[in-house]
């Protein structure tokens, strides 16, 4: 009991970390700009940042517009099973763990934005990409440190045991040959 309670305050002490500056600066977004409002620190940075507030009811990015319930659901499940299978990831594996911090914050955030107003609050325009926001980038960077990890490991075990990969990618009546 002792183990998880130390896994769980590790998960929520980090992923509140990140939650707590997400929430802040939408709040401070929401106070400050209407909705479609630009922010421009300057004439000449305008064409690379700005901060663009936009009411987003689907997902990150602006994609799926009209199924906000859909991603409201889908954010407490990721929640759920996080919660549920973090405990199970060994201390030392320190990049899961830390994937699965960003992705719950992430979630969360959003999560927490969908009840509270019924839309999530983006802000972040950077060039021509789409408008996000702390907890959008949060998902983004555990998925990706997530999507990496789990790459690099199956490269490296490929490397330490070739003969079982190669024997993974034969076809059955191919191998006894």
């Amino acid at each position: 009991m002792k183990k998880y309670l130390q896994d769980y305050a590790v998960l929520f002490f980090f992923s509140g970390l990140i939650v707590l500056l997400d929430q802040l600066t939408k709040n401070i977004v929401r106070a400050n700009l209407g909705n479609y409002e630009i922010y421009r620190p300057d004439l000449w940075l305008t064409q690379y940042v700005r901060i663009f507030h936009i009411h987003n009811t689907g997902a990150a990015f602006g994609l799926f517009q009209r199924f906000g319930g859909v991603f409201t659901f889908l954010s407490f499940v990721v929640g759920i099973f996080i919660l549920y299978y973090f405990p199970q990831i060994s201390r030392t594996d320190r990049v899961l763990r830390l994937a699965l911090c960003l992705q719950f914050a992430g979630a969360v955030g959003n999560l927490l934005d969908r009840i509270n107003h019924g839309y999530v609050t983006d802000f972040i325009s950077i060039l021509n990409l789409p408008v996000f926001n702390l907890a959008d980038l949060s998902i983004s960077c555990g998925v990706a440190l997530l999507v990496i990890t789990m790459w690099v490991r199956d490269r490296k075990k490929k490397t330490e045991n070739p003969a079982e990969s190669a024997a993974a990618v034969l076809p059955e009546d191919a191998q006894g040959e």
